[in-house]
């Protein structure tokens, strides 16, 4: 006997029955795809899909080489002389795909993705090597407008899976490259006037990305970032008509929202508007979605400079969160259990599956000539409304039995009345 192979530590399957080393199943995902992809058509977005593997230097550029995503999380290879890496996040991929085939030519593009993203994090709840995103980017929008629609469209679908009540919105301004700057010079003087307590991680950032040094999650550290100077004294008349603008809307979209002045998120290229929107309920694992603006980020890859804001929505914590306390109505159980006994019935209940399967029914076949019982404790575990019976009786009469699985009624009737009783019970 074999050896037996297991997954990669980090990287799950999703199986159609629940299983100890998962909350969920397919058919919740199923539910939940079902649910984004009729909320994504009502926001006007496009679906667009881009490959797992990228050139390395995608990432280096975008994300920047000092966050943690590039710097230590990232899965890379040589394929014959060119470094490629499995998508950490799927914004870059898009811009890479959207400049590359010109899609901003004569127009803006509102744009969604879903799909697998890798990161070599240290597994646990809600946070894996190979997790899912869902993605929305909306390019060419440079009004505040935009930022809060798309703010909009999160609270929306929280409301459709039941988990508005689990979440809070939190946003924040970085202001433009120029304002960050200015804070920059005078963060960087504050966090060396206190480099005897900073950690190993913001010792570091203070060189390379000071800002991340405030969204530092050590509790020895949250006095002195708390005095730390603040981004929002740096913003001038521009930034501030912008970010006063999106709060107005979101209070008139009567969607409750908290101010953090710490939030800078951990992606180099976000300015202007960021947000998050988190949650208690699942421990340390809290953010569920984030996003914000990267108005030069598409000129970094070599296309036109052109205002830009997304978000992405981690589907694993997501569902974590709307299986323990929203509405996902996830069922896949069959309309109909179809069943046999006697090698002559089978002809004739597959003519009948068929028949039923063209009309818009789904029926599950039991697929073995066992004892009617044992093939009625299957019809009963699967979920199925109804159960299709064909015997001996039946192939001779040229009939089948329909049997109402919840009321136990059930009718012997000509082929051509299947449809016609399964609607009438």
């Amino acid at each position: 006997m074999g050896v037996k192979i297991q997954a990669v530590k980090g990287m799950n399957d999703i199986l159609p029955v629940a299983d100890k080393d998962s909350v969920w199943t397919s058919a919740d995902w199923l539910a939940f795809e079902e649910i984004a992809h009729k909320w994504l058509a009502q926001y006007g977005y496009k679906n667009i899909r881009t490959p797992m593997i990228e050139p390395t230097g995608l990432f280096v550029r975008s994300i920047g080489t000092d966050t943690d995503v590039v710097g230590k999380e990232r899965y890379t290879f040589d394929d014959y002389g060119e470094s490629l890496s499995l998508r950490p996040e799927g914004t870059a991929s898009c811009l890479r795909a959207v400049v590359e085939h010109n899609l901003l030519y004569n127009s803006p593009q509102k744009l969604w993705y879903m799909g697998a993203m890798f990161r070599h994090e240290k597994p646990q709840k809600g946070r894996y090597r190979q997790f899912h995103q869902i993605g929305v980017e909306a390019l060419g929008y440079a009004g505040a407008d935009t930022d809060a629609e798309i703010i909009a469209m999160c609270w929306d679908l929280w409301q459709k899976l039941g988990i508005k009540d689990c979440v809070q919105l939190e946003i924040n301004c970085l202001g433009n490259r120029e304002e960050r700057a200015a804070h920059r010079t005078a963060l960087v003087g504050y966090l060396q006037q206190n480099e005897h307590i900073l950690d190993e991680d913001s010792r570091r950032r203070m060189i390379t990305n000071p800002l991340r040094v405030l969204d530092s999650k050590n509790p020895d550290l949250q006095a002195m970032i708390e005095n730390a100077p603040k981004l929002s004294d740096y913003l001038k008349e521009g930034s501030l008509k912008h970010y006063n603008t999106l709060k107005n809307i979101l209070n008139v979209l009567e969607i409750p929202f908290v101010e953090n002045h710490r939030l800078v998120r951990g992606l180099d290229y976000y300015n202007a508007t960021v947000f998050e929107w988190t949650t208690d309920k699942l421990g340390a694992q809290g953010t569920i979605c984030g996003g914000g603006r990267y108005d030069g980020l598409i000129e970094e890859l070599g296309g036109k400079a052109t205002p830009s804001i997304g978000f992405a929505i981690g589907i694993e914590r997501l569902l974590l969160l709307v299986k323990s306390h929203g509405v996902l109505k996830a069922d896949n159980s069959p309309d109909i259990y179809a069943m046999y006994q006697g090698e002559d019935a089978q002809p004739h209940l597959m003519r009948a599956v068929q028949d039923l399967r063209s009309n818009g029914f789904s029926v599950l076949t039991h697929g073995a000539d066992q004892k009617l019982g044992t093939q009625f404790k299957k019809a009963d575990a699967s979920g199925a409304k109804f159960a299709l019976i064909v015997g001996e009786n039946e192939v001779l009469s040229g009939s089948l039995t329909v049997k109402n699985l919840q009321t136990g009624e059930q009718k012997t009737v000509e082929f051509d009345n299947v449809i016609e009783t399964i609607n009438s019970f």
